[in-house]
């Protein structure tokens, strides 16, 4: 229904008949040192035409630029159909299927997307999507130490090399469960994980070790290695991969001799638009012998007294929503809508057109390689292979380069000097199927000035480890 703001009128009669003189009093029992300030900085009310405005200039504000900034948000083509038949009112406006007869469409599709998540990671089984994939890395540790019941110390390794904003939203869902983050330090020539840092670790109790793929710098791990290392150690293997990577890389269920116990991630790549950095979608598969702590919801298919197929929330008690902390996972409202554009995205693209598309990401990164270490002043600082994501160092501040980048309307890549600082002037670059030959001869060109110009400077091209 249309929304129809209270009068000062309607409020007062709503206090007085519940016996109390103020909306204050409702909330007297919150402590005064919980409650925040007003809010002085929010703006006065302005009309819908100024509204507009406002919203066509922040728009704006995202439009034109030549983006080579990966960092956990890529920039794909995504085919108009998809957000056409995703913006329908039957998908658009959906809610959660508690009512099967009521939600065939709906739970048909999650059924969908679940099985093609599966199939992509070589999993047995998935959930229907969580709020990102930084908490979605977050769910499968508190998932693995659930599971590892071999496991009573609840340490996770946690590599340097995995995304830094996904390592402070982990701490902070998970430091209050007492469970200890190890980390581990990369290899200062290949940019991977210190395999000679795990021995270390042999002989203490570990419940779970997280393995990036590709990882933070674009580079792509040893996963069969340190998978078969895990399980050895009596811990599970929680596999952080880019599902659109996995087009042409191994799924995470055939790593190493078994396979990963679990893999996560984030589901942008698949039909979600970069808009302003969200909303996004996470997403969590794991074995058969694991999925009743899979956290979130799992559709399964069946048939009706007549013989006809048949979708229903299934593994799920309603504890799950009223339990809160002592539940397998809090987790009520999932981001369907973005996980209704996924499955389009991979219904359209199919395993061929995933294959293709990472495929042409790889290339153009090559390219990209190639074109930028022929730049004096430009180097590659990891000697290893790589997805569609590359860490090179500069002879000069990035802060520097990127002002200049921008003043060109391009968006050059992601500092790493404040996460890393002992790669020393180092840029994390990407480029996807979107970036053209033309694009990068373009960057490379404006890179061939700017470093030019600043490179008479003193600033070390190798990093300092």
């Amino acid at each position: 229904m249309p929304y129809i703001p209270h009068t000062d009128a309607d409020i007062q009669t709503m206090l007085e008949t519940i016996g109390v003189s103020s909306i204050e009093q409702l909330f007297d029992e919150i402590p005064a040192a919980l409650r925040c300030c007003e809010l002085e900085t929010l703006p006065e009310s302005v009309t819908e035409a100024e509204v507009t405005r406002l919203m066509q200039s922040r728009a704006n504000q995202d439009a034109g630029s030549l983006c080579f900034i990966g960092a956990g948000a890529y920039e794909h083509y995504i085919p108009a159909a998809i957000w056409e038949i995703t913006t329908r009112g039957e998908y658009y406006s959906a809610y959660t299927p508690y009512q099967a007869e009521a939600s065939q469409g709906t739970l048909q599709l999650l059924y969908e997307f679940q099985s093609m998540m599966a199939a992509l990671t070589g999993m047995d089984a998935s959930n229907a999507s969580l709020y990102d994939g930084a908490s979605g890395l977050a769910e499968a540790i508190l998932m693995a130490v659930r599971c590892n019941r071999k496991s009573k110390a609840k340490q996770i390794l946690m590599p340097r090399s995995v995304h830094p904003n996904y390592r402070k939203v982990v701490e902070t869902l998970v430091k209050n469960q007492g469970i200890s983050l190890r980390e581990v330090a990369f290899n200062p020539d290949t940019g991977k994980m210190d395999l000679t840092a795990l021995t270390a670790f042999a002989d203490e109790d570990i419940a779970a070790v997280v393995i990036p793929q590709p990882n933070f710098f674009g580079v792509l791990e040893e996963v069969d290695t340190l998978t078969d290392w895990a399980h050895q150690h009596k811990a599970l293997a929680i596999g952080l991969v880019n599902p659109l990577s996995l087009g042409i890389l191994e799924a995470p269920g055939n790593w190493g001799e078994s396979g990963a116990d679990i893999a996560c991630g984030e589901g942008q790549p698949l039909g979600i638009p970069l808009s302003s950095g969200g909303p996004y979608f996470g997403f969590i598969c794991c074995k058969k012998a694991l999925v009743r702590q899979m956290p979130g919801r799992i559709i399964g298919a069946t048939v009706d007294m007549e013989g006809k197929p048949g979708y229903t929330l299934t593994l799920q008690a309603r504890e799950q929503h009223i339990r809160r902390s002592k539940a397998t996972s809090n987790i009520c409202t999932n981001q369907g809508l973005m996980v209704t554009a996924a499955t389009i995205y991979m219904a359209m693209l199919g395993a061929k057109g995933l294959e293709q598309t990472a495929r042409t990401c790889h290339h153009h990164t090559r390219q990209m390689l190639e074109k930028f270490t022929a730049i004096e002043g430009i180097e590659a600082v990891f000697n290893s292979p790589y997805f569609h994501e590359l860490v090179l160092s500069f002879n000069m501040p990035i802060p520097q380069l990127l002002r200049s980048l921008a003043a060109h309307n391009v968006l050059g890549g992601y500092d790493l000097s404040q996460d890393y600082p002992e790669l020393g002037n180092s840029l994390l670059v990407c480029a996807t199927e979107l970036r053209t030959e033309e694009d990068i001869d373009r960057y490379a060109n404006l890179l061939n000035r700017i470093v030019a110009k600043v490179g008479n400077r003193n600033c070390p091209i190798k990093p300092k480890f």
